[in-house]
């Protein structure tokens, strides 16, 4: 792989949370009967003519603003004209020369752990379109048919550089735009139901070679699917070359079932769509007074958040980053930590990376649906910090709170008795106890097996029911063997 270099880029489509149509009143709302949500606008019937929703303009903007990208002050809707089965209208409504965002970026973290390198993805553009209707192919024999429910659904079609060169780097820039687009709530990221779905641009070189010759990978819906279709492209693309064939430009699928992508067509360029301006509609003209205005509506961005985590909160760079993967996530951290207290904040992140997200993950539930509320898990954090409980019966705790077993930290401790032993005569006299039922543990030590040492400190602890402060119990333990 040393003698190829592998250029990637990434076009998705961004369906807008809008209620309405594009160019149309029509409902966008997922699920409704086939054809029951298509009017005459989405269809183009004669007479009929499109009016631009200002929600799905409002969402470019954000999104514009979000990757620090020129929004532009006008931008002018075209025909693109082709031929589909579920665009019955025979053209689809999109943005060509001067699309509504321009340029702009976008900071990804590719890798695990500390290790995590960061990227930055260039973005070209990003433009509006009218979505397309659905092929149905499954419920008819040798027929397809058609639901035009999400014709005119509006659409963000973002463009990036060339700038990705392994499929991992690919998965971390959607993953990246995904988290983006939910976050400044222009898009809700559901890509089983169709509202995010990435194309991606693939091609081969040999190191200081021009571009080579692109496939572009139709429609990967899951971020998995992404990683198989490109390494598979890359390694067929390297073999069709060393083979002495040549690559030729074209779509394909990747087929989940076999692992392959397969082609669909041959790749149209800009001129097979014949662009021009359409005629129903006025250029898009977006004044700063509404750009700022948009501006003061934005939830703090990822990055920014991200920073300030690292120098309110004293969090390290990865854990600022795992914590603000996505708004719900942030905003939940930060709530743990209202309730804790400023100083346990880095406690608080460990017990919502670790101990909350593995219970939420081993129950295939998110974060908008966990047991364990913010001002819960704070509560519980709190009572580690004061010495209330200690660590091992914190997770007991936890796990009553997850079960509904309380309304809150203290209730649990106080209903369970579950409040840490904190008083040095109590557990002396516990320790003597011990020392004496296990006389053979002692003589070990002083022989000078430390072993020995952390099993008396397990008989002491199980003597309290875990309810000693542990440090004490080892503090005090080590002064009687001396």
């Amino acid at each position: 792989m040393n003698q190829w270099e592998v250029v990637i880029g990434i076009e998705t489509h961004a369906q807008l949370s809008t209620q309405s149509k594009i160019f149309s009143g029509a409902s966008t709302a997922f699920g409704a009967e086939p054809n029951t949500q298509a009017c005459a606008v989405d269809l183009a019937l004669p007479g009929v003519l499109p009016v631009l929703n200002r929600g799905a303009v409002e969402c470019a903007i954000k999104f514009g603003l979000a990757i620090d990208a020129e929004v532009a002050q006008k931008s002018v809707f075209a025909r693109k004209n082709y031929f589909y089965p579920d665009l019955p209208k025979g053209y689809q409504i999109s943005q060509f020369e001067l699309p509504v965002v321009v340029g702009g970026k976008l900071t990804i973290q590719v890798g695990q752990g500390e290790k995590a390198q960061e990227k930055t993805v260039r973005l070209t553009r990003a433009h509006l379109e009218e979505d397309a209707g659905k092929s149905l192919h499954e419920d008819f024999h040798g027929k397809s048919g058609i639901d035009l429910n999400r014709a005119g659904t509006p659409l963000l079609e973002i463009v990036t550089e060339p700038d990705m060169c392994s499929s991992a780097e690919a998965v971390a820039y959607a993953k990246a735009l995904h988290a983006l687009v939910r976050w400044i709530g222009i898009c809700d990221g559901n890509m089983q139901e169709g509202s995010f779905r990435c194309d991606a641009n693939v091609s081969v070189r040999r190191p200081g070679q021009p571009l080579g010759t692109r496939r572009e990978i139709k429609n990967l819906n899951s971020f998995r699917f992404m990683q198989q279709a490109i390494d598979y492209e890359i390694q067929w693309q390297i073999a069709e070359i060393e083979d002495g064939r040549a690559i030729q430009q074209a779509t394909v699928l990747f087929d989940p079932d076999t692992g392959e992508t397969r082609m669909m067509r041959s790749k149209e360029d800009a001129h097979d769509y014949r662009y021009f301006p359409d005629p129903d509609l006025l250029p898009l003209m977006i004044s700063r007074d509404w750009v700022e205005r948009t501006r003061k509506t934005m939830p703090e961005l990822p990055e920014a958040k991200k920073q300030r985590f690292v120098a309110d909160y004293g969090l390290s760079a990865y854990d600022a980053a795992a914590l603000t993967g996505s708004l719900e996530i942030a905003d939940f951290y930060e709530a743990t930590v209202s309730a804790a207290g400023k100083p346990s904040a880095k406690p608080c992140a460990n017990w919502v990376m670790v101990d909350l997200a593995g219970r939420l993950n081993k129950d295939d539930k998110e974060f908008g649906q966990s047991p364990v509320s913010a001002a819960q898990l704070g509560g519980l954090v709190a009572r580690i910090a004061d010495n209330t409980i200690s660590n091992n019966i914190a997770k007991k705790v936890f796990e009553a709170l997850w079960n509904g077993e309380g309304s809150s930290a203290d209730e649990v401790i106080e209903k369970q008795g579950l409040k840490q032993i904190t008083d040095t005569g109590a557990i002396e006299a516990l320790i003597d106890e011990v020392l004496a039922a296990n006389a053979a543990m002692v003589a070990e030590f002083k022989a000078g097996k430390e072993k020995a040492f952390n099993a008396l400190v397990g008989q002491a602890m199980k003597a309290t029911k875990g309810k000693a402060n542990p440090q004490q119990v080892n503090e005090l333990l080590k002064k009687k063997l001396s």
